[in-house]
């Protein structure tokens, strides 16, 4: 690491939901700085207006606020470089781009979207480049007086960077070491755009350089841009400051087989979203992993591990134990594989791992949104720690829970009615009229009186302890049968035995 102050961006385009590997992007910016005592930066790229979706910028801030990735600066806590909109900083990239031109680095081209289309159509793999430049409309091949003509008429026109030929740039990757590049293979870019709004290219070297970035992490599927922006910031005098690059590996469909789509998300019914997604043009909701019950700890814990591994085999992490020990020499050059069954692992692990007191506000409102009045959060927190070793998803809260607050509606009778028995009606009966002395029930207790009783009645335990279960919760599932009743206590344990019985028994 240099002397020079750690500042890292998450710059991400408003143009709809923020996909997962946008986030892991976020997180890993995050994690960089941190660990070095610098600064995480959010820059909202909204150059392309025709592609801004309104409520995107917002939906991207809530991502990461969920997430725990907290920017030091932002379009909503402004910092010294401010601001952080790139379409609130348009005057600023004129200048620049002026001075490429000027320079003989750039030049205005005035070609309509008609005739590039028309070349596109006629020429193959056409490009606007070394190639063909001199026979298009540009400032190249016009004569001076028509280009100065054309500028004074406020003719539209874009300004392009001028790739020169032969040449090979090159850069050291942080992950992935050196990459080079033939500038005869990459096109002349638009730097500026007719509406006088930057492309990328042009905004990401200026921004980065005037908010003093220090390292860029970023996808990819950026890398074959690394050369445009390699010779802009050559060109503009500024190739000491450039941050240090790292191109992240693609998260992959579940398969292996390409980057991991919306498309594949609504395919395999797997969320690619961390937040839901709200579509207002298509009236579509895609689902999150918030939405679909999963942590934010475990969430950020997945993410981190898509890619990277601190080389111990330890899987579960903390923010701060990512902080801690996060290292770019640990991420893959390689894609990640999505592995939804793993993330839902992880989502259990921390519903394990993780206190009532912070489950108890999101199985409250799962549990009232499906009827149930939650009147003591004292016992709500004592059912969420009885149960919470058996949930994957927050939702699954409501199945595992929802008998501790209602009588059960419906009993798994395939499970007890073929082997019901006269002298089962009879245990049980003698199991009311034994609890019916005690002051309150004891799971102990109650366990050695039921096996004792069973005994006496030449019953197997096991053969009377399922009926039981089912009484108390509908089903063959739940916590320990005696740790159920003691916590129901002993007047609600007797009916819904006194009520199971006569289901049983017709």
């Amino acid at each position: 690491m240099s002397d020079k102050k750690v500042r890292v961006r998450f710059a991400p385009s408003p143009t709809g939901g923020l996909h997962l590997g946008g986030v892991r992007t976020a997180l890993f910016n995050y994690l960089f700085a941190k660990k070095y005592g610098g600064d995480f930066i959010l820059r909202i790229e909204d150059t392309d207006q025709n592609r801004y979706v309104e409520g995107a910028e917002a939906y991207i801030m809530d991502c990461l606020n969920w997430c725990g990735i907290i920017p030091d600066e932002s379009p909503v806590t402004p910092g010294k470089y401010a601001p952080y909109r790139q379409s609130e900083r348009k005057s600023i990239y004129r200048e620049y781009a002026e001075r490429l031109v000027m320079q003989g680095h750039a030049y205005y081209a005035f070609d309509t979207a008609e005739e590039l289309d028309k070349n596109r159509k006629e020429i193959p793999n056409f490009q606007y480049g070394q190639v063909y430049r001199d026979g298009l409309r540009n400032s190249l091949s016009l004569p001076q007086h028509e280009v100065d003509q054309l500028l004074a008429n406020n003719t539209p026109h874009v300004i392009r960077i001028k790739i020169p030929a032969d040449e090979t740039v090159s850069f050291t990757d942080m992950i992935r070491g050196r990459v080079s590049f033939e500038t005869n293979q990459v096109d002349d870019k638009v730097l500026l755009k007719a509406d006088g709004m930057p492309t990328y290219h042009l905004a990401v070297v200026v921004d980065d350089y005037l908010m003093k970035i220090s390292h860029a992490f970023r996808g990819e599927e950026w890398l074959p841009s690394a050369p445009v922006h390699l010779l802009l910031w050559n060109y503009l005098g500024w190739k000491a400051d450039m941050p240090q690059w790292a191109h992240l590996p693609l998260i992959l469909k579940p398969d292996g087989h390409g980057k991991l789509s919306k498309r594949d998300g609504a395919r395999l019914g797997i969320p690619v979203y961390a937040l839901d997604w709200e579509d207002e043009q298509s009236g579509t909701t895609t689902q999150g992993f918030r939405g679909m019950g999963f942590l934010p700890e475990a969430f950020v814990n997945f993410l981190a591990t898509l890619g990277w591994n601190d080389g111990s085999g330890q899987e579960i992490f903390t923010m701060d134990e990512l902080i801690s020990k996060f290292s770019i020499e640990r991420i893959s050059k390689a894609g990640a594989k999505f592995d939804f069954e793993k993330a839902r692992w992880y989502n259990a692990e921390w519903i394990k791992k993780v206190k009532g007191e912070r489950l108890k506000a999101a199985v409250k409102k799962i549990l009232e949104d499906k009827g149930i009045t939650i009147k003591n959060d004292t016992y709500l927190l004592t059912v969420i720690e009885l149960v919470k070793d058996r949930c994957t998803l927050l939702s699954d809260f409501y199945p595992q829970a929802c008998y501790f607050f209602e009588s059960p509606k419906e009993y798994d009778l395939n499970a007890v009615k073929p082997k019901w028995t006269e002298e089962k009606t009879a245990f049980f009966n003698k199991v009311i009229e034994l609890q019916k002395t005690v002051e309150q029930i004891e799971a102990v207790e109650l366990e050695n009186t039921f096996k004792a009783l069973a005994e006496e009645k030449g019953l197997k335990a096991g053969d009377v302890m399922l009926p039981f279960r089912i009484m108390l919760v509908g089903g063959k599932f739940g916590p320990h049968v005696f740790d159920i009743a003691a916590l129901l206590g002993k007047e609600e344990t007797i009916g819904r035995i006194n009520k199971a019985l006569v289901v049983f028994n017709n």
